[in-house]
């Protein structure tokens, strides 16, 4: 009988193989025929468009410098994104690793229909995982003849959950790479760069958690390397024509039109419309005045694109360059990451710094603010190391303050991914620190060296431990102790705050699994 039951387990083996090879085979078929014609950043002129007048002079009298100016409000990072779409004249090139059809992606979207009316060349790479149930959408703007969407490693499978899942399990190894990377680029004169995907928790319009996040718009010299970051992963063999596995039904567009309208004239854009409007740091930008800051120290750092094709490592990759770059510290380092994963090797990282004398700090969700409860599984049991190591733990509040909610959210999570050394450098994008980042996903981000920057980015660090949005964590004789100082009167968690029972147990048990590879 056992003889039995193994044959049929070593045949089912086999057979799995044989499917996922064959399975690889026709999708490398496919990919090969299905890739797009290459295209490239368009060129900037001296006063083209409307952000060539304005971004041009501001550049011109410094062009090996860099500006930057943090976007830390979510209203903020909505309106700097739609006024650039209003602004472009030429080209707006986007990538993102999630951009959801709800209410502030369409109003978005909308943007790019009108760009593109207006004759602006529209390039949408989003990473496929996510854009299962939106095709439709992107489909009907894919078929404007200024707007061209591509998936980063799709799956081929369009349609219905269980082909596509089949299709998952089939090509895990390959789908279980993703591009990560978070990137807006209006008329190749402004960048957005950082950890904010596209959707209603990354805007404060979600009505039950809302992300704290962290991007950065650049000028100069590092929106061109975003262009060339962008071009690189347009043109891989990754990245498929949406065309080539959907096609719009007739009159797709025209209905997308008449719908996606009408989310500016309802009273809950009210609050976005006025932001892009009335925005001083927006209008400044705009207009050429924005206080940025300046450095010629900054740039935009990415993994390749043959990083989500199993290529092996490079010293030029992100996790070298930011070790590297964060390896400087010789006083303190700060680090923001809301999946922090470090492992054994990270947790002995660390320590050799603390072994120099250097202060490191660290904030990340706590339980009841992680969105991702298995990552908080394969963090938790790293805390009593770190802790041990004299580093300053803090975990974010589940009801920390976003900058207050539009629609009633009371629920708070973190998603900023940056970190800040000895106070004059930085670094804000789509990195965390876990195996994930490191070994799997492609990431990218705006790397600086600039004492005013790192101020400002180190003002969010202090808002955001302070005692009003996270918990401080210590050990008390061995055990983990969480002390909300903001409580009156003050109070000490010993277990995980503001965490149900079924939720504390579900982490504890993934802890135990042999996956923080995936993490």
């Amino acid at each position: 009988m056992k003889k039995k039951v193994f044959k049929w387990i070593g045949l089912a083996a086999v057979l799995f193989v044989a499917a996922s090879l064959l399975s690889l085979y026709a999708y490398g078929r496919f990919a090969e025929r299905a890739r797009g014609p290459a295209s490239h950043a368009l060129d900037v002129q001296p006063a083209g468009t409307p952000l060539d007048r304005a971004i041009a002079p501001l550049t011109s009298g410094r062009p090996d410098q860099t500006a930057m100016l943090i976007l830390s409000d979510n209203l903020d990072a909505f309106a700097v994104r739609a006024a650039t779409a209003r602004a472009a004249g030429r080209s707006l090139d986007l990538q993102y690793y999630i951009w959801h059809a709800d209410f502030t992606g369409n109003l978005i979207y909308n943007e790019l229909l009108r760009a593109a009316d207006r004759g602006v060349r529209v390039r949408l790479l989003l990473d496929d995982l996510n854009v299962h149930g939106s095709h439709s959408v992107l489909a009907a703007l894919d078929s404007h003849p200024r707007i061209e969407v591509r998936l980063f490693n799709p799956t081929r499978a369009r349609e219905g959950t269980v082909a596509r899942g089949v299709e998952l399990l089939l090509r895990f190894f390959s789908l279980n790479r993703r591009m990560h990377n978070k990137a807006w680029i209006a008329d190749g004169r402004v960048a957005i760069v950082g950890g904010r995907n596209i959707g209603d928790e990354y805007f404060d319009a979600a009505s039950d958690i809302n992300f704290m996040d962290t991007d950065a718009a650049v000028v100069g010299p590092a929106v061109k390397q975003s262009e060339a970051i962008f071009d690189a992963y347009w043109n891989s063999a990754s990245a498929i024509p949406l065309e080539a596995m959907v096609r719009a039904e007739p009159g797709a567009l025209e209905r997308l039109r008449d719908g996606i309208d009408a989310g500016l004239q309802s009273v809950r854009a009210a609050p976005y419309i006025g932001r892009l409007r009335q925005s001083p740091r927006v209008r400044d930008l705009l207009e050429g005045r924005a206080r940025m800051h300046w450095t010629a120290d900054a740039a935009v750092v990415s993994d390749p694109p043959q990083k989500a094709e199993g290529a092996a490592s490079q010293p030029d990759w992100m996790t070298p360059v930011l070790l590297e770059r964060a390896s400087r510290a010789q006083r303190e380092l700060k680090m923001v990451s809301p999946y922090f994963v470090p492992g054994a090797d990270g947790v002995d990282w660390i320590a050799g710094l603390r072994q120099r004398g250097v202060e490191v700090g660290i904030l990340t969700n706590s339980l009841a603010a992680n969105d991702v409860m298995a990552v908080h599984g394969g963090y938790a049991g790293y805390r009593i190391p770190l802790l041990e190591r004299g580093v300053a733990l803090y975990e974010l509040k589940p009801h920390g303050k976003t900058e207050g909610s539009l629609f009633g959210s009371s629920g708070a999570s973190l998603h900023t991914k940056a970190f800040i050394v000895d106070g004059r450098s930085g670094f804000i994008g789509s990195f965390n620190l876990d195996p994930r980042s490191i070994n799997l996903n492609t990431e990218m981000g705006l790397l600086f060296d600039c004492p005013d920057a790192a101020a400002e980015l180190e003002a969010l660090y202090r808002t955001k431990t302070g005692a009003q949005t996270s918990y401080r964590l210590e050990l008390a004789d061995g055990a983990l102790r969480w002390h909300d100082d903001a409580a009156q009167p003050p109070r000490t968690w010993e277990r995980e705050p503001e965490a149900g029972l079924w939720r504390r147990a579900a982490a504890r048990a993934i802890g135990w699994l042999p996956v923080e590879s995936q993490l």
